[in-house]
């Protein structure tokens, strides 16, 4: 009996990224080309300023390439208007933040639900216990009446990741998310990420922390604009 691979979800190709400053034209990103199949946990590695983020910002549709092609879930993301990219965004990925992002004057539920607001999803009647079961998921439930300055900062990261996944998309999609929290609640955020892999998530990480990187299934190696390493969870390339 043979098994089948995992399908294609996010597909670049040849993608660059120019920016236009006081010194001159900066290339961000230099002809990209990448695949990442559903269900990897993939953590992207790089020195400020290698590029990682705006490759991150290309698959999630925060900043437009200056050419080349972007493919996630079969929709072309470069090709989507800002209206029809919302809502793709919506229902595709989910993104965190490295400072949470959470709005002050809601609660942990409210911030939670937020998402769903905007989607119109899951129906008004389940949107509360939807919320709950994810910040049950989070290990956070009895937080959801508090604001998130009463919470800590590991609270307020399990927060944000329960909003993000909070219209139950595909992919989720973490820049340094534990780049604002001690080494015990960072590695609590990433079981937190390899716990969504065993649900079938697939998992796009930035950070700078070569530690939580080689636990990742995959780890891309960003220089300069390019991805000069890219290696499995066994060392593989």
């Amino acid at each position: 009996m043979t098994t089948s691979n995992p399908p294609l979800l996010i597909d670049l190709n040849a993608v660059t990224k120019a920016y236009q400053t006081d010194a001159g034209l900066f290339m961000a990103l230099k002809g990209i080309d990448l695949h990442i199949n559903a269900g990897e946990f993939v953590a992207i590695v790089g020195k400020s300023g290698s590029g990682k983020t705006t490759l991150i910002n290309m698959i999630t549709g925060l900043d437009r390439p200056t050419d080349g092609e972007i493919l996630v879930g079969g929709e072309k993301v470069e090709k989507l208007g800002e209206n029809q990219l919302a809502v793709w965004r919506g229902r595709t990925i989910g993104v965190v933040f490295q400072f949470f992002q959470l709005l002050p004057t809601l609660t942990t539920l409210e911030n939670v639900m937020l998402p769903m607001d905007f989607c119109a999803t899951p129906a008004f009647s389940e949107r509360r216990d939807r919320a709950m079961e994810l910040l049950r998921l989070m290990e956070i439930e009895d937080q959801a009446s508090k604001l998130p300055a009463k919470l800590s900062g590991g609270q307020q990261q399990r927060v944000a990741i329960a909003r993000a996944l909070a219209t139950d998309p595909p992919i989720l999609a973490a820049d340094e998310p534990t780049g604002n929290l001690d080494s015990k609640t960072a590695a609590a955020v990433f079981s937190l990420f390899e716990r969504l892999i065993s649900l079938g998530k697939t998992v796009l990480m930035v950070t700078h922390d070569p530690d939580l990187a080689r636990r990742a299934g995959r780890q891309l190696h960003i220089a300069d604009g390019v991805i000069v390493d890219d290696v499995n969870g066994n060392g593989n390339r």
